[in-house]
């Protein structure tokens, strides 16, 4: 991983005409101890030169629609939820944690699955990247991956989801 501070002065600094928001970081699901999904989730947008980072789960059955778990959005203040795209049908059950570089659309990371949910990493939008990611931004992803699936699974944040189907 990189010896440097991370700077988010790039995301600060835009001109007011861009189509993103001039210095807009806006964080969901990241109250108490979810917090500390904030500095490795923005390390990934960061890194994979996104605008909107989510760890998200969808069932591995029935009603598979993805649910964000936490979200960071540099570009839009509130952060925006709607979960759809291409990505989608990379985030299933895989053997081990697995990037797929999905160039403009962005990346998705399998974390794991516990019960009967599927969690995953995805970071997209931004300026279009069209170049693979090279492999030392792909380590790194993969570093705060699992940071994430960590938090996620070490200290039972996976199991204490709220279902939306149960409210």
């Amino acid at each position: 991983m990189a010896d440097r501070i991370i700077d988010i002065t790039r995301y600060l600094e835009r001109e007011a005409g861009d189509e993103v928001l001039p210095g807009a970081i806006a964080l969901w699901g990241a109250e108490g101890e979810r917090a500390r999904f904030a500095l490795p989730l923005w390390r990934v947008v960061h890194l994979a030169a996104a605008e909107r980072g989510v760890i998200l789960w969808r069932h591995t059955s029935g009603d598979r629609m993805p649910h964000p778990f936490v979200v960071i959005d540099v570009a839009r203040d509130p952060a925006r939820l709607r979960l759809e795209g291409a990505w989608i049908r990379h985030c299933e059950v895989q053997e081990s944690a697995a990037l797929h570089d999905l160039g403009a659309d962005g990346i998705v990371v399998y974390l794991g699955s516990r019960g009967d949910k599927i969690w995953c990493l995805l970071a997209e939008g931004g300026e279009g990247r069209k170049a693979p990611l090279d492999p030392k931004r792909r380590e790194e992803i993969l570093f705060m991956a699992g940071e994430c699936a960590g938090l996620l699974f070490l200290r039972d944040f996976a199991d204490a989801v709220d279902d939306p189907g149960d409210e």
